[in-house]
C-alpha cells in the first residue's frame, strides 16, 4: 500500500491537473454515486487534499469525494476523453475540457457533505497527518507520551494510522535507524533524548521522501513511486538485508513484525531502553 508521500505526490499531481477548472464531465460506477454526477458538471474542484492515506476531493457546492485507494487502487491523470490502457476497473471519472483525472480499482469511495466529511468512519480514526505542515515535533512527542500509545512496541505503533495518518512499511523502518531504536521499545522505555529523537524522525524521513519525489528501486514498490535519480529518496535499511550498515558496517537484518516485513542495524538500533 503507498505510504503518506506517494499519497500527497498523487494528489499534487490530480490537483495540477484540474483544480480551478470547471468539470464537464463527471461519472460514477455505482448508481448511490452516479446521481452526484450531474450535479457536478460546471462545477469546480477547489482542492484534492490527502488525509493519512484518504483523499479528499473538494468540489465549490458543498460536497467533497472521499476515496482510499487501499491496497488496488489507483488514481491516473490523462487527456479529456481518453482512458489508459489497463485491465482495471475504473470507479471515478472526474474531466475538464482537456484533463481526466481518474480512479481505478478502488472500492472504498463515498460523497460527503463539506462541513461533515471529517464525521467519515475512516477519518474520525486518524492521528495527525504526518505530512501536515502544522505539525511539529513537540506535538508528536506529546503524542508519544499519552497513555493510549506510550505502552506499545514501536514497531506496530508506528503503524496505527490513528498515532500518526500516512505513516507506513518503508517509513517505519527509516524512522527506527534514525532514532537509533529497536522495533521493541516502548515509548515508556525510552529517555527523553530518545522521545525527541524519535519524534524529529517521524515528521524528518516523511517529509524528507515527498520533498525528494521518489524512492528507490526496492521489491514490492510500484514503479510510479520510484526515482533514479541522484536527488530521490535513498533507503538506509529497508530492503537492505544482508548489506551493510552504513553507520557501522554491521549486517542489516530483516524481521517480522505483524506479519510486516521490518530492516534495521542490530548493533545501531539499541535494544534495550536508555533513561
Amino acid at each position: 500500500m503507498p505510504e503518506g508521500p506517494e499519497i500527497r505526490r498523487a494528489a499534487d499531481a490530480l490537483a495540477a491537473a484540474v483544480v480551478g477548472r470547471p468539470l464537464a464531465r463527471a461519472w460514477f460506477w455505482t448508481p448511490a454515486l452516479q446521481r452526484h454526477a450531474k450535479d457536478l458538471v460546471g462545477r469546480t474542484i477547489e482542492s484534492i487534499t490527502p488525509h493519512g492515506k484518504a483523499l479528499l476531493t473538494r468540489f465549490d457546492h458543498g460536497w467533497t469525494l472521499y476515496s482510499h485507494n487501499q491496497l488496488y487502487g489507483v488514481w491516473k491523470v490523462a487527456a479529456a476523453g481518453e482512458r489508459p490502457d489497463t485491465t482495471r476497473s475504473l470507479r471515478v471519472a472526474l474531466e475538464t475540457a482537456d484533463r481526466a483525472i481518474l480512479l481505478y480499482s478502488a472500492s472504498d469511495v463515498a460523497m460527503w457533505r463539506s462541513d461533515e466529511v471529517h464525521q467519515h468512519p475512516f477519518l474520525v480514526k486518524l492521528g495527525p497527518d504526518v505530512l501536515d505542515p502544522a505539525l511539529d515535533a513537540a506535538t508528536v512527542a506529546a503524542r508519544l507520551r499519552e497513555p493510549r500509545f506510550r505502552g506499545r512496541a514501536l514497531a506496530a505503533l508506528l503503524l496505527d494510522q490513528g498515532f500518526l495518518a500516512g505513516m507506513g512499511n518503508y517509513l517505519r523502518s527509516e524512522v527506527l535507524f534514525a532514532a537509533k531504536l529497536a522495533p521493541d521499545l516502548r515509548p515508556a522505555d525510552l529517555g527523553a533524548a530518545q522521545v525527541r529523537a524519535l519524534a524529529k524522525a517521524l515528521l524528518d524521513i516523511p517529509r524528507r521522501s515527498y520533498a525528494t519525489r521518489g524512492i528507490e528501486a526496492a521489491s514490492g514498490m510500484r514503479e510510479d513511486y520510484l526515482t533514479d535519480t541522484p536527488e530521490g529518496f535513498r533507503f538506509k535499511v529497508f530492503d537492505r538485508e544482508g548489506q551493510p550498515c552504513e553507520r557501522c558496517r554491521t549486517t542489516i537484518v530483516r524481521e517480522e513484525h505483524g506479519t510486516r516485513r521490518l530492516y534495521l542495524c542490530p548493533r545501531c538500533q539499541l535494544p534495550t531502553p536508555v533513561n
